[in-house]
Order: structure tokens, then sequence, then C-alpha cells
């Protein structure tokens, strides 16, 4: 087998010719000024585009860094604030709250020295009906207490209603717009009696019926309806009411109406009890 000749030219002459023509360069570079210019232009033409786009593609993600950094502490800064506007919500409902139950406990107050002849305990309601009035609802006093069926319960301004249960810890107050309580009632201006009739119908307009109202009898708006002296429950003088408007029967003999009740029987939180009882007689309540 013939072998295959080759020109093989030796690496040594690579390096030798390679650093002779780099040497070259360099001395011609030096002697003359202007041989390596076009050299360098064409180096400077590939080079400084390349180093533009690196030196602008490292400032944007520089300024990406920055970004970034910048909207975490936004972001930081937007959660602990977030944060404390529910902690001030959370403190305005609290000052909301205080400040309703210091003006609920003033009213009373204020009820409290308008029938100081009597003597009183003060209860907080605990529970109440399914409807959306308070027309029958459970207080925190009972008989360790002191609290009787029978007892008159008063708050808002005026009178609320009746014991009828009583356990030793709580007790049931029926409120007078409850459909089965019927209220002797009297006009505080000429002493006339009526009867204040629970409607839970009527209470949705916010009033009251009164009936078996003598036909001479001279009533107008505004008039003040209170308990009355002849009610076998309720303690005389306690205020129930202001007259919204009052007219004849069809048989001339009684006049019937409608009264609003000065308390608020869709928002009952506080009352007081009256720990003292009629003397029972026959008649209304």
């Amino acid at each position: 087998m013939k072998k295959r000749s080759e020109s093989v030219f030796p690496t040594k002459y690579i390096l030798f010719i390679l650093t002779f023509i780099s040497l070259a360069c360099i001395v011609l570079s030096i002697l003359y000024e202007d041989f390596g210019r076009p050299v360098k232009n064409a180096v400077a033409t590939i080079v400084i585009p390349v180093q533009t786009g690196m030196n602008k593609a490292g400032g944007w993600m520089s300024g990406r860094s920055d970004d970034l950094k910048e909207m975490r502490e936004v972001m930081s800064e937007n959660e602990s604030l977030k944060a404390e506007i529910e902690a001030l919500k959370e403190e305005n409902t609290t000052l909301l709250l205080n400040n309703n139950k210091l003006t609920e406990l003033q009213d009373l107050l204020g009820l409290s020295n308008q029938y100081s002849t009597y003597d009183k305990i003060a209860a907080s309601v605990i529970s109440k009906d399914s409807s959306n009035w308070f027309s029958s609802f459970t207080i925190d006093k009972g008989s360790d207490d002191g609290i009787k069926t029978d007892m008159n319960v008063i708050g808002n301004g005026g009178l609320i209603g009746i014991v009828t249960k009583v356990g030793k810890n709580y007790a049931v107050v029926r409120s007078i717009i409850d459909d089965s309580s019927n209220v002797s009632a009297q006009f505080s201006t000429t002493g006339d009696t009526c009867i204040v009739e629970g409607d839970l119908q009527n209470i949705n307009e916010g009033i009251l019926q009164i009936t078996n109202i003598n036909k001479d009898v001279a009533v107008a708006s505004n008039d003040m309806v209170v308990t009355s002296n002849i009610s076998s429950k309720f303690l005389p003088g306690i205020l129930i009411g202001y007259v919204k408007e009052v007219s004849s029967d069809s048989n001339n003999l009684t006049k019937s109406g409608y009264i609003v009740p000065v308390a608020d029987f869709a928002h009952i939180s506080d009352v007081l009890v009256i720990t003292e009882l009629k003397t029972q007689t026959e008649g209304q309540e």
C-alpha cells in the first residue's frame, strides 16, 4: 500500500510569521501615526456599537432593578397603610359604639331622674323575638336581682313594656307594641282616659292606635299621652307618646286615633325596670 504524500507546513513557522507581522505592525504604528488608523477605525466601527449596546442594556437592567426595588418598597408601605387604616376603622367603630353607649346611658340617667320617685334597676337586652321590632325581649336581670312579674320597664324616653316572665338571672319583657298589649292611658292636658293598643302592623308606620276616647274630649295634635291612674299594672304618669291624629268613630259616641310612641322599638339595648308594683285592680293594664 502506498502512502499518500502530504504537504505539511510546520506550526512553528506559522507562529514565527504571525509574530513577525505583529512586531512589524507595532513598530510601524510607532513610527507612522497614520499607519494604525484604518485598523483602529475598523475596530471602533465594530466595538463601539457593541459597547454602546451593552451600556444601554446595563443601564436598562439597572433601571429595572431600581424600579423593582421601589415597587417592593411601595407595596410594603401600602400594606402598612392598609393595616393602619383597618386599625383606625376598628378604633373608630369602637369609639362610635362607646359614644352610642354613653348617649344611651345618659338618656337612661335623665329618664331615671325624671321618674326619681320610683326605685329602679338598670338592665341590658340579651335577646329578642325574631321580628324587626322589640315586641318581646329578654333582659339580663332576674329574681336574684329583685325583678318580679308585672314590673314596669322604661327606656328611650318613656314606657317600653312590662315584665311577663322571670328567671333567676333573666326576665322576659312584653312591650306595648305587642299585639296582645292594651294599656290604660290618659291625656296629660285633660286627664281624660283612652286605651293604647299594641299593633305590630301600625308600628311599621311608627304609630299606635288609641281608642275609647269620649266624644266630648278636646284632643289636639302633639298632646302628651301617659299611663293612667286607673291602670291595673302600669304606674301612673309614665310617658307613652304624643297624639298624631284623632277622629270621631262611626257610632258618634267615641273617638279614636293614633299616637307616635316616644320610645324607639326598633333599637333597644338598655332599659330601667321600676321595682315597684302597682296595686292590682280590675280593668285594663
